[in-house]
């Protein structure tokens, strides 16, 4: 009964964040356009299927997603896994090594599974005639992310500097944007923002906040946040690296057949 009630809370409350989107696109189609609404009896089946996903979607965060992520990150951190005899002192960075495995893992597989991604490398493929290879794409923005949200871990469990990392990092872009092939250039950038996304941000999320409410010293509101805007950075940098490493071997190709 209460998981029913929390469904209904959360149709109720999606119901209320979807009707303006509605709203704005039956009156410019209304209105501006003046113009009837096309194949309507499905675009009301569409709709109440997106709603229902929505509402899945939100529910399954809340009791699958976010304590998974949290609980993972207790078991990892936990001082009698590390082998830290005072619960109280954080341990030496190096003892977190299974910590940034899991990062890394987490960040690999999920950035895979993103829809969003998938359909950004499909497009990318059919647009360039096939000059870049949806798999190449996705592994590249995958291998981004993953050593991004790893590097992000050892981040909070160091207690470095957020501004550090990124600022660093974008002015690495920014060298990179200077030398890398033109059509990868906007590619890059766009890779970078469908990584965040439906699968990945909630595992993230509760990855970054699970650390840093248990290594010692560590500030779950300062330091439990930012992971995401490693999983946004270093997809970036991924895809430019990817494509000067293509055109770099293929330039030696050229040169050694001749």
């Amino acid at each position: 009964m209460t998981e029913l009630m929390k469904f209904i809370d959360t149709l109720i409350l999606t119901i209320r964040d979807v009707l303006p989107i509605l709203g704005i696109l039956i009156g410019f189609q209304v209105f501006v356009l003046r113009r009837k609404i096309p194949n309507l009896q499905r675009v009301i089946t569409g709709f109440i299927f997106v709603l229902l996903g929505l509402v899945f979607f939100l529910q399954g965060l809340e009791q699958a997603l976010f304590p998974l992520g949290k609980l993972m990150a207790e078991q990892l951190t936990n001082p009698a896994f590390l082998g830290i005899e005072n619960p109280d002192i954080k341990g030496h960075w190096t003892q977190y090594g299974w910590v940034y495995l899991f990062a890394f893992a987490i960040g690999f597989s999920t950035t895979i599974a993103e829809p969003s991604l998938i359909a950004v490398a499909l497009k990318a493929q059919q647009v360039s005639g096939g000059a870049i290879a949806a798999n190449g794409l996705r592994i590249a923005v995958a291998l981004g992310v993953a050593i991004g949200i790893a590097l992000g871990t050892y981040r909070i469990v160091s207690g470095t500097s957020l501004s550090l990392y990124i600022i660093g990092g974008y002015i690495l872009v920014i060298i990179q944007t200077m030398f890398a092939p033109k059509l990868v250039i906007a590619l890059a950038y766009d890779s970078g923002g469908v990584t965040t996304s439906t699968v990945t941000v909630p595992l993230v999320a509760a990855l970054g906040l699970g650390i840093a409410t248990h290594v010692p010293g560590a500030d779950p509101l300062l330091d439990g946040f930012g992971l995401i805007a490693f999983a946004s950075l270093f997809p970036i940098m991924a895809v430019l690296g990817y494509a000067q490493l293509t055109q770099w071997l293929n330039k030696r190709q050229q040169s050694s057949d001749k």
